[in-house]
């Protein structure tokens, strides 16, 4: 594919995703005119119309969509492509792309990375953190290598390892767990002031259709969008939570209390496209993730 014919490619999709020949040129840093031109060359070249120029905003006509469809895959399968080729099988380079559901940062995240800097210095971390749909889409898109998330249904060519199984569990700090012995009635809740996640964590719709299923109403005190807030609330008021027990296994001031009856539990995957390129990186940094898992004494999956 010749150079001029991938700048075509690229070209096309700029302004099919800001819907405007001007915004596209700047993100592109060429002028528009000389964008237009480009769009057009192309449009002869195939014969039909590729966007409808009629509206206050450019749209892809029928036949530009299809082709845009297309020419996404094309540029993808080149990036892989390059990826394979500076792929250094060694290890003493190499990068990787890792996303991650916002639970995995408290307790997962750091072992990872920490194993991953140990076992091979020379690769690089690219981590993001957000929510399910959003890193399997990334998946698909070829902009992350791997996702941590869970087991479930998926986005069709987004395919799921299972790592291990998450249990939670309500969490208060060290002292007032001595005086709750375990397990503890779901009912007794309503005795308890919480401090949950807030309702855009997947964790929280988890929690909550639990007590919704078992018409438990604690009090819900304190809502909050980090992890990390919630447990320094705990540590340090009679506030309790409900979190992944092994949140508390690098917590030693939290201490888990198991309900009855328990809380589901999840299985949690390893993601990545189906049939996409595995880069030396991406193969060892799945070794590890599994040595880890192992290692740490996680529920193995079912």
């Amino acid at each position: 594919m010749a150079v001029l014919e991938l700048r075509h490619l690229r070209y096309l999709l700029a302004v099919a995703e800001q819907g405007s020949f001007t915004r596209a040129a700047e993100e592109l840093h060429i002028s528009q005119p000389t964008l237009s031109q480009q769009i057009k060359q192309l449009e002869r070249t195939l014969g039909v119309p590729l966007l409808d120029r009629t509206g206050r905003t450019v749209r892809l006509t029928d036949a530009g969509t299809v082709y845009a469809d297309h020419a996404r895959r094309a540029l993808r399968d080149l990036a892989s492509a390059e990826r394979a080729v500076h792929d250094v099988q060694d290890l003493s380079r190499g990068h990787l792309r890792l996303g991650v559901t916002p639970t995995f940062t408290a307790y997962l995240v750091g072992p990872l990375t920490a194993e991953l800097h140990a076992r091979h210095p020379g690769i690089g971390l690219t981590l993001t953190e957000t929510t399910q749909d959003r890193v399997e889409a990334a998946l698909l898109a070829d902009d992350l290598d791997l996702g941590i998330a869970f087991a479930g249904a998926h986005l069709p060519g987004v395919t799921a390892t299972a790592l291990f199984t998450e249990t939670l569990s309500l969490v208060t700090g060290a002292p007032r767990a001595r005086a709750m012995p375990g397990p503890l009635p779901v009912r007794a809740l309503k005795d308890e002031r919480l401090a949950l996640l807030s309702g855009d964590f997947a964790t929280r719709g988890h929690i909550d259709a639990y007590f919704a299923h078992h018409r438990a109403a604690p009090r819900i005190t304190v809502e909050a969008n980090s992890i990390q807030a919630l447990t320094e609330i705990v540590q340090r008021t009679h506030l309790a939570t409900v979190l992944p027990d092994a949140i508390t296994h690098d917590h030693p001031h939290l201490t888990p209390v198991p309900l009855d009856p328990p809380l589901p539990t999840r299985t949690v995957a390893l993601l990545h496209r189906e049939n996409a390129y595995q880069s030396a990186a991406t193969r060892a940094f799945t070794r590890l993730t599994h040595d880890l898992v192992r290692t740490r004494g996680y529920t193995p999956p079912p």
